[in-house]
């Protein structure tokens, strides 16, 4: 019995790494915890075509939100300078 647990953890592991090499391959940037979510998630019923949706407006937002940061620091950067020199 113990050897078919085995087995099955083997199987899994060999498929996960399997899907990774593929998304590597399609450069979804996805790592391999992010890929294994999302491979919990549809087993459990979530639809991919949605879930494919989520993450790119996630990533989306997230360069926004760095792009805002990026900004503000220059920004605030500049204030410390001027300020300074006063």
């Amino acid at each position: 019995m113990a050897e078919s647990g085995r087995h099955k953890t083997s199987q899994a592991r060999e498929v996960m790494d399997s899907l990774f090499e593929i998304s590597k391959i399609l450069n979804t940037g996805l790592d391999m915890e992010t890929l294994a979510t999302c491979v919990r998630l549809c087993e459990n019923g979530v639809n991919p075509e949605a879930l494919t949706l989520v993450i790119q407006e996630l990533r989306r937002e997230s360069a926004a939100i760095k792009t805002e940061n990026k900004a503000g620091s220059g920004t605030s950067q500049k204030k410390k300078t001027s300020s300074s020199q006063i």
